[in-house]
């Protein structure tokens, strides 16, 4: 892979900046060029919420991914509805299919589909949601190849450092869970 782009978007609050943010550092850890760039509307909960997301081995030239996404990762039907034209053929399209579904969609000949049931593995494991965009990003990883899985404690320790430790087991649990799903399931 020499260059890799993705475009993660939910509501505000699912996750989906955080969820960049780990792939982004993630791949300046292994030594590669990266973007992340949000975007985000006013409110703090509720609101739309994407990232762009660019891992390389080269220079890049441009933040914003406008079409031909290697993966996009979509947390709620809106995203999903906006975004899934702007994966390329040939990419992937990870989808939370607790809350969104492509039966309605014209999906490009090529793009692979995973769905996984985050929010319910997530409920399941630990009693709500909250965890359902790191089970996201484990099967986006699997589906992929993003990011090398050996750097992801690394990542962790960098992204939940001081007070937000105490949060990199369950995350890193979540993280297994997505990984696994996919590898099992798609």
């Amino acid at each position: 892979m020499s260059t890799f782009s993705s475009i993660i978007a939910g509501f505000g609050g699912q996750g989906s900046l955080l969820m960049g943010k780990i792939m982004a550092y993630s791949g300046m850890l292994e030594g590669k060029e990266v973007s992340w760039c949000p975007s985000y509307g006013p409110e703090m909960r509720g609101g739309t919420a994407n990232v762009n997301v660019i891992i390389s081995d080269e220079g890049i030239g441009s933040p914003v991914i406008t079409k031909d996404a290697d993966c996009i990762v979509a947390l709620n039907q809106p995203s999903l509805d906006k975004f899934a034209s702007v994966v390329r053929v040939g990419g992937s399209l990870v989808i939370n299919s607790d809350l969104c579904s492509v039966e309605h969609l014209d999906i490009k000949d090529g793009v692979k589909v995973y769905e996984i049931p985050a929010n319910k593995l997530a409920t399941e494991a630990f009693g709500g949601s909250k965890l359902a965009n790191l089970i996201m990003l484990g099967a986006v990883v699997c589906a992929t190849g993003s990011i090398q899985v050996d750097g992801i404690d690394e990542t962790f320790a960098h992204v939940f450092e001081g007070g937000k430790a105490k949060f990199i087991p369950d995350n890193k649990k979540a993280f297994e869970m997505g990984y696994n799903y996919a590898k099992e399931h798609c």
